[in-house]
């Protein structure tokens, strides 16, 4: 659960006159390890706006491994895998993602 900014200034200001974190948390039912965080986070960014989260990129290209199914429509997974240098569950999980079906003979 998300705290708005100004939920976290108020906790802060708490804090500020004085107060514990344990007593902050009492009064405001957030946990300590919470207030803590929040304490962190404004000490190292000098504000108590949430962090952007960083995504990784994927390993496999969507575009590339369609080019590559369409070139190599016979392949198995693991020589896919072995193409994109990733583990096979990936490439299953991409296939299926772009719904490329198995074949069934």
């Amino acid at each position: 659960m998300a705290y708005e900014t100004k939920f976290r200034e108020r906790v802060m200001k708490f804090m500020a006159k004085g107060h514990t974190i344990a007593e902050a948390s009492e009064v405001f039912e957030v946990g300590t390890t919470t207030i803590k965080e929040w304490k962190k986070l404004q000490k190292e960014t000098g504000s108590l706006e949430k962090r952007v989260l960083k995504r990784k990129s994927k390993k496999i290209d969507p575009k590339k491994l369609t080019v590559y199914m369409n070139e190599h429509p016979d392949a198995f997974l693991r020589e896919i895998a072995e193409v994109f240098g990733c583990s096979i569950t990936a490439v299953f999980k991409a296939l299926r993602k772009l719904k490329f079906t198995l074949k069934k003979n």
